[in-house]
Order: structure tokens, then C-alpha cells, then sequence
């Protein structure tokens, strides 16, 4: 039987049309994963049981941590909330982000990895905190800043899409209110760091915060039941980590690891295994590229982290010998950089006549009201002092392995002149490639150092 012109005609189509349609699936994942991504707010790294805290409840986050990969040297790029958060969304250290200091809206032209999904196809929300400004909502295709919205975000996305969704918590950030979970915690749950006073105040003051710590907890936990009625679980990569450390001080706004360590969990039923742990270093830079990655997006070069895809498979595995965290202005000027190995941190501090003062909320605590009377007394440690000394060391190095509160600065010492010179080398040719230059000019403190009282030159009128 022969075919009429306009069979073979019809034949063909379908046929180039099907080679068509296998090429561009050979170019696609089989199927896209979705993301969540949860930030803390002000949360250290060790304040959840996953990182062996032995009375917080966090029972949803311990949860996470054994359904996926832990990681247990995550770092981010500074202690600082806006900061951080551009720095994250972008995959850019803060000076290259043009938001370094603190409340400065992200610049429009600064390009995220949220917009790369969002040009790919990915539905994009973001529920919570907003820290960012203006420019940025653009890149989204749903923003609310409503809070105990994140499920219902959830559930009226396009179902016919793979999507991304950006969860910020406005948990543990201060102030702080009292009962607000059903089993508060006490002063005797409450492990002390060894920079801060062991007093009843500070005790205080530490309980309420892991109060909130619990409260975001209870979040994570509705979030991940509403994937798993939705039955779409196994496929969507859930990010966990902080913006920054706990508002305390000697830890939020600092480059210690009290400040720049993050709890950093990331799970993904369909690929990582369960109960894994990554010892390597990744930076907060790195989850841009990384999730682009997982998307089978390219990365572009505006991206400064790198890819940690290969730690998801292989935690042996190693993607970076340096993380670089970085200080600006935050209620308070100041100017800090630091670079950190797994064995050591060196920290160079560019403006030593003024205190390491905590941020303003921080000033304002009953844990710094107490401190102050005690320095007043003379009853403070020299490690308990030290948000109070001026003028501090320009230098600062530590042995992060055998002093992890990074009480015992080294520099100087004629044992520790081969790696400071090294890290001081290191730090030189980072700022060098990312163009990181001292102000000219230092900007002026919005608030009392002693009381945390907005100064009359900033008072709204």
C-alpha cells in the first residue's frame, strides 16, 4: 500500500517531534528536586541536640540530622543578620554583595541563585523574616512576611512545578518572652559558655533563648509533615542552618566561631543517607552554586562559593582547606576579618581602639546589665572581660582543636610564626582577590556602647 504525500508528511513530524522531546529530556534531571531552605535567626551551631546539647528540645531538628547529613564545620561568610543573608542568597562575600553593613538592601543588579530557579521553571516563595529589601521580592514569585505562614506557603504553591522555598525564622533573635512552649526551660538546663559570667541573670537569659530555639523546632516539624502528605518528600532537599550566633556576648557580630559556626543540616531522602556526618569545611557562599547544582542549573561566575554536590555522596570527601568570615558595621563600627582551617583561626582586627561590643539588643540583655556590675566589681575572668577591653590585639590566632572558645590567642609566639605567617598570607590574597578594602571613612555608632540606647543623633523624630 503506498503512502499519500500528506501521510509521510504527518509521519515525519512525529518522528522529529519525538527525537525532539528525548533530546531535551536527555538535557533535563529526571526529575527536578525541590528545596527548602530554613534559617534560624541568631541560633550558635551547638545549641540543638544534633550538635549534643543535652537539654534543649529540639526533638524535629535531631530528627533531620539522622534522616540526612549533618555538618559539622559550617561556616558563614559574617555574624551579622542582613549581611548574612545577602551573602547566602547570592553565593557573594558581604563586601561584593553591596549590603555589608547592617540593613542595607541587597542592590537589584546583585545576581541570586533564587532568580536562576525562577528563570529555570521552580515556583520561588519566601515566608517570614525578610531581611533583604525591596529589590529582592522581585525575585520571587510569592513573598510574605507574615509569620506561621510557612505551611500554608506550602500548600498553595503550583503543584505542576518544582519549587524553592525560603523559610526564615525570626527565632532565637531577642527580645524574649516568658513561656511561650509548654515545657520552658529552667536555669539548670543551661550549659554556660566559659566567656560568659555563670550567674542567674545570664542563666536567665540563656533559658528563654533556648525557649525560642524550641519554637522554630515545632516549625520544622509541620513543614516536613506537610511535604509528606503532599508526597513529595523524598524529593525535596531540606537546608537547615543559621544566620548567625546567639545574641550574646562574645558571639553574635564577632568572627569567632561563637559567631560564625552554624548548625548546617541538609537532608534528601531520594539521595543522602540516613545518620551521615561531613567533617569538611563549607562556607554559607557555597549553598548558592550547590543547590544550582542539584537543580542541574549552570553556575555562573558571579557565584564565589563552590559546589559541595560531591560532600552529599562522599562526607570524606573535601571542597575547600579555608573558609573566610568577615565583620562590619552593626549598631557599632567595626572593621574584622578572619580565615579558618580545621586546626586554626586567625582573626586581624583593623580597628583596635574600640571594644568588641555585642550588638545592641545583646547590650540591652540582663546577661550584659550583669556583666557590667560585675566588671564594675572587679568580679569578671579576663575571658569574661573581654567585650569590655580596649584597645584590643591587632592580631589574634588560636588552636581551634585544643581551645575551641578561642581564649588563648597565640599570636606572637615564636612556636606559631610559621602558621600565622601563613594565614596572614591567606587573608592578604583573599581580600586581594575579592577587592575587600578598609573604608575610608568609619561610620558612626547608632547606639551606646554601655547602655544600648539609640544615641540623640538617631532618635526618629
Amino acid at each position: 500500500m503506498r503512502l499519500m504525500p500528506y501521510t509521510i508528511l504527518l509521519f515525519a513530524l512525529l518522528v522529529l517531534n519525538s527525537l525532539s522531546a528525548n533530546l531535551f529530556a536527555a538535557n533535563q534531571p529526571a526529575e527536578r528536586p525541590n528545596f527548602i531552605v530554613f534559617i534560624a535567626d541568631d541560633m550558635a551551631w551547638d545549641d540543638c541536640g544534633a550538635y549534643g546539647h543535652p537539654k534543649i528540645q529540639t526533638p524535629h531538628l535531631d530528627q533531620l540530622a539522622a534522616d540526612g547529613m549533618k555538618f559539622n564545620h559550617a561556616y558563614l561568610t559574617c555574624s551579622s543578620c542582613s549581611p548574612s543573608r545577602a551573602s547566602i542568597i547570592t553565593g557573594r562575600y558581604p563586601h561584593n554583595t553591596g549590603a555589608h553593613q547592617l540593613h542595607l538592601p541587597l542592590p537589584e543588579s546583585q545576581v541570586t541563585f533564587v532568580e536562576k530557579l525562577k528563570e529555570a521553571g521552580y515556583y520561588t516563595a519566601s515566608a517570614g523574616k525578610w531581611h533583604m529589601g525591596k529589590p529582592t521580592e522581585s525575585k520571587f514569585n510569592h513573598v510574605t512576611t507574615k509569620l506561621n505562614q510557612w505551611v500554608p506557603t506550602l500548600q498553595q504553591r503550583p503543584k505542576d512545578k518544582p519549587f524553592f522555598m525560603w523559610f526564615a525564622f525570626t527565632d532565637p533573635h531577642r527580645p524574649y518572652e516568658q513561656n511561650i512552649i509548654e515545657r520552658p526551660h529552667t536555669n539548670e538546663d543551661v550549659i554556660v559558655p566559659p566567656y560568659l559570667p555563670d550567674t542567674p541573670e545570664v542563666r536567665h537569659d540563656l533559658a528563654l533563648y533556648y525557649d525560642e530555639i524550641t519554637r522554630l523546632d515545632g516549625v520544622v516539624g509541620r513543614v516536613r509533615d506537610e511535604l509528606k502528605n503532599q508526597g513529595v518528600a523524598s524529593n525535596t532537599v531540606i537546608v537547615f542552618l543559621s544566620d548567625n550566633g546567639r545574641p550574646f556576648p562574645r558571639c553574635k557580630t564577632t568572627v569567632y566561631d561563637s559567631g560564625i559556626r552554624t548548625p548546617w543540616i541538609v537532608t534528601w531522602p531520594k539521595q543522602i543517607k540516613p545518620k551521615a556526618v561531613c567533617d569538611s569545611l563549607i562556607s554559607s557562599v557555597d549553598l548558592a552554586p550547590t543547590i544550582l547544582d542539584l537543580a542541574g542549573l549552570h553556575i555562573d561566575e558571579t557565584f564565589q562559593g563552590q559546589s559541595f554536590k560531591s560532600l552529599l555522596q562522599n562526607p570524606s570527601d573535601s571542597i575547600r582547606t579555608h573558609v573566610f568570615a568577615e565583620h562590619n558595621w552593626h549598631d557599632f563600627e567595626d572593621f574584622g576579618r578572619a580565615v579558618r582551617t580545621p586546626r586554626y583561626k586567625y582573626i586581624r582586627n583593623f580597628y583596635t581602639d574600640i571594644p568588641g561590643t555585642p550588638p545592641a539588643d545583646a547590650v540591652r540583655s540582663e546577661s550584659f546589665i550583669k556583666m557590667r556590675q560585675l566588671r564594675d566589681g572587679n568580679k569578671l575572668t579576663k575571658d569574661q572581660k573581654s567585650c569590655f577591653v580596649s584597645p584590643r590585639a591587632a592580631e589574634e590566632l588560636y588552636d581551634v582543636v585544643n581551645d575551641p572558645h578561642e581564649l588563648n590567642n597565640l599570636a606572637g609566639q615564636k612556636d606559631y610564626q610559621k602558621i600565622q605567617q601563613e594565614l596572614r598570607s591567606a587573608l592578604d590574597q583573599w581580600q586581594a582577590e575579592t577587592h575587600d578594602r578598609l573604608p575610608r571613612n568609619r561610620r558612626p555608632d547608632e547606639f551606646h556602647r554601655e547602655t544600648g540606647e539609640r544615641l540623640p543623633a538617631f532618635k526618629k523624630k
